[in-house]
């Protein structure tokens, strides 16, 4: 850490947190702050100035490829399905294809089994329909 990275203030943290949670995640990542407003507002705090501040913002990874990592964990884990949307439309705001997501839940069939990766796809499905993205175009 460096002397400069020490004197950033809780609230320029969580600027920064909300700057990125909003080009990765947009309406979706600000609904989820927002829902957690009233009973657990240092939860959407830490979601923001770690989760995204912090940890998204890391140089190693590109936004493309962390969505990726997402989406394949919160299918392994089973019953994330709400995150699993938001983090849908995350990975079609970075620049995949719903033809891609399709693809990297369908591989998750294998590790993850096939009611996660069917839960899962059927996510995917929902928010594909109400950004106007369905039927998609066969392979």
């Amino acid at each position: 850490m460096t002397s400069t990275d020490a004197a950033t203030t809780r609230q320029q943290r969580l600027d920064h947190g909300l700057d990125v949670l909003g080009r990765i995640d947009g309406e979706a990542g600000r609904n989820v702050l927002a829902a957690l407003s009233d009973v657990s507002p240092e939860l959407a705090h830490q979601v923001a100035a770690w989760g995204f501040g912090e940890i998204y913002a890391r140089p190693e990874l590109a936004p493309r490829d962390r969505q990726l990592v997402t989406l394949g964990m919160l299918t392994a884990l089973g019953g994330c399905e709400p995150q699993l949307r938001v983090h849908v439309n995350a990975a079609l705001n970075v620049g995949l294809t719903p033809q891609q997501i399709v693809e990297a839940l369908l591989h998750s069939a294998v590790y993850c089994g096939f009611p996660r990766a069917l839960n899962a796809t059927l996510a995917a499905k929902e928010v594909f329909a109400e950004r106007g993205l369905l039927p998609l175009a066969a392979a």
